[in-house]
């Protein structure tokens, strides 16, 4: 059975129709160093200051520190997994994490993503992580009171919703206690009451 040239050409065309030549530009950078959660990364010249970066095994790093021959990025997850030589990408993304009423109740890592085995965050909305605080004139002020339900604290510190205060103490001193109990007395109400532990 012979086929003829011009059969040839006909079934190339059709293979080649849908053929697209797209280019996937990806700026590509090189670990060069990694100690103490900071991995030195070479070759992304167009990094943003506060850009997510992916790095092998899962690993996200926060680019903090832009320098002309390299850029210096906080590793959000286990360092250890990162070796010299490892590719990094750009995810052309500031740091920003999911808000909103999706996070009432949930257990999140830095990232904002859930690690409680409830599942992932059902929201679209997202905030950045780096925002100018608002001035002190603009800020709600502080009017409701903060019952600890402690009562030795509450009978001789006013403590008030919005307020800062300090807890000092050497360690197993029961500071976290505290914080936590305070927590626990809010159930009745409809404050939202959230812990933040900032581990190293």
């Amino acid at each position: 059975m012979e086929i003829r040239a011009e059969e040839i050409t006909k079934i190339l065309k059709e293979q080649l129709g849908g053929f697209s030549a797209g280019v996937d530009v990806q700026e590509l950078g090189t670990v060069l160093s990694v100690g103490d959660g900071i991995a030195r990364i070479h070759g992304l010249e167009r990094c943003m200051a506060g850009e997510l970066l992916e790095l092998p095994h899962g690993v996200m790093g926060l680019a903090l520190n832009l320098e002309e021959d390299s850029v210096g990025a906080v590793l959000m997850s286990e360092s250890a997994l990162i070796r010299e030589g490892d590719v990094v990408k750009r995810t052309k993304r500031i740091m920003s994490i999911p808000v909103g009423d999706a996070m009432v109740g949930r257990v999140v890592n830095a990232l904002g993503q859930a690690i409680d085995g409830k599942g992932a965050l059902q929201t679209k909305n997202f905030g950045q992580v780096e925002v100018i605080a608002p001035g002190v004139v603009e800020r709600q002020p502080v009017r409701e009171p903060l019952e600890t339900g402690i009562k030795a604290i509450d009978s001789m510190v006013n403590i008030g919703r919005g307020q800062r205060e300090l807890v000092i103490g050497d360690r197993q001193t029961g500071k976290t206690a505290i914080a936590v109990d305070t927590i626990i007395n809010q159930r009745s109400s409809d404050l939202i009451c959230v812990y933040i532990a900032v581990g190293q």
